[in-house]
């Protein structure tokens, strides 16, 4: 994912003046069942001082994920808990406003992890230098950001796709699920299936993004849907909502199966740990493969994604899907929107310039 960067045109500081006040969202209060704004606090600080070796970066776009959702909770999980009082953090992209490293120049466009703020300052070693010539930048924290590197991981290490697979996918109108389901095809799989909740989330799988079937979860029955959209069984499933989806998958796996559980959207939310699936045996009499995923721990994956990923985004074979809000007091209400389903693809802030 790295971009070398050219060494000839650093400038230590912008010459114009820099915002001398930004701002950023806090963690208020935890939030009990679903999150609400009252969980959110948008505060005006001065700008972070940057001190050798660090950069200023004056944020462009911000991701909003799901899982940020679990560390609104304070319970422990593969990231710590954001704290009260304290700045949210997330995926952002932004432009250097001052910097000291000549692989950093001022001008110069990075992805990083402190988003929820307008500017932000950062450890350049932290700090990934991207093209934004050639790419749109919103890509980083999208197809080429961990939400794609996630659907490739997905299917071809946690439940490798084999040729004619009969792949299903959960969320598949989300970010990682969107992306899981073209790949899929492109990975050789015979029949392509995703789960989404409304007519015009299924309507969107069939017409835009050139699933086989799709399912629509609000309408109930799912053993008896999965079993309609896949007369011949699943082969491959990607989990991004656990609850009773998977539940109805399982029962309809083939033998020696493989399963991606990368997530439980639908239990983000919940104010008591949720019934696991009744049918669980079922992973021994079916002698399926389940595999959890973080992406975190594959970031070192990026170039191989890039590999994969650049030349289907410049042949038009990978859609992209996208939900922007703007300015940064949005962002808490896109979070509540991202987990009561009400967008399509990424959800992204665009930031004010």
């Amino acid at each position: 994912m790295t971009t070398s960067a050219s060494r000839s045109s650093t400038r230590a500081e912008l010459t114009a003046p820099v915002a001398t006040h930004t701002r950023e969202v806090r963690l208020a209060r935890r939030p009990h069942g679903e999150p609400s704004l009252d969980d959110f606090a948008l505060a005006e600080v001065p700008v972070p001082v940057r001190r050798p070796g660090q950069l200023l970066v004056r944020n462009t776009w911000m991701s909003v994920d799901p899982y940020m959702r679990g560390r609104m909770d304070d319970r422990d999980s593969y990231l710590p808990p954001f704290q009260l009082g304290s700045v949210l953090e997330g995926s952002a992209l932004g432009e250097v406003l001052g910097s000291d490293d000549p692989a950093f120049p001022v001008g110069s466009t990075v992805v990083h992890f402190a988003g929820w703020r307008d500017h932000a300052v950062i450890d350049a070693v932290t700090a990934t230098r991207v093209d934004v010539e050639h790419i749109t930048p919103q890509m980083y924290l999208g197809p080429l950001g961990t939400t794609g590197l996630t659907a490739h991981l997905a299917l071809t290490e946690s439940a490798p796709v084999r040729r004619g697979d009969t792949v299903l996918v959960s969320s598949a109108a989300g970010a990682v699920g969107s992306v899981a389901g073209q790949l899929a095809r492109a990975l050789g799989a015979g029949r392509v299936i995703g789960s989404a909740g409304g007519p015009d989330k299924v309507a969107l799988l069939r017409d835009e993004l050139g699933f086989d079937a799709a399912i629509d979860h609000r309408l109930g029955d799912l053993p008896g849907q999965v079993a309609a959209a896949a007369p011949d069984g699943v082969d491959v499933y990607v989990d991004l909502v656990g609850g009773p989806m998977l539940e109805a998958v399982l029962g309809t796996m083939n033998a020696n199966g493989r399963i991606a559980a990368v997530g439980a959207v639908s239990e983000y939310n919940a104010v008591e740990p949720p019934p696991g699936p009744r049918n669980l045996y079922t992973i021994a009499t079916k002698r399926l493969s389940v595999r959890g995923l973080l992406v975190t721990d594959h970031l070192d994956r990026f170039p191989a994604w890039f590999a994969v990923a650049v030349p289907l985004l410049e042949a038009g074979t990978l859609v992209t899907l996208e939900t922007v809000r703007h300015g940064l007091d949005s962002a808490p209400q896109a979070l509540i929107d991202l987990l009561a389903g009400r967008s399509r693809g990424k959800m992204l802030v665009a930031l004010a310039s």
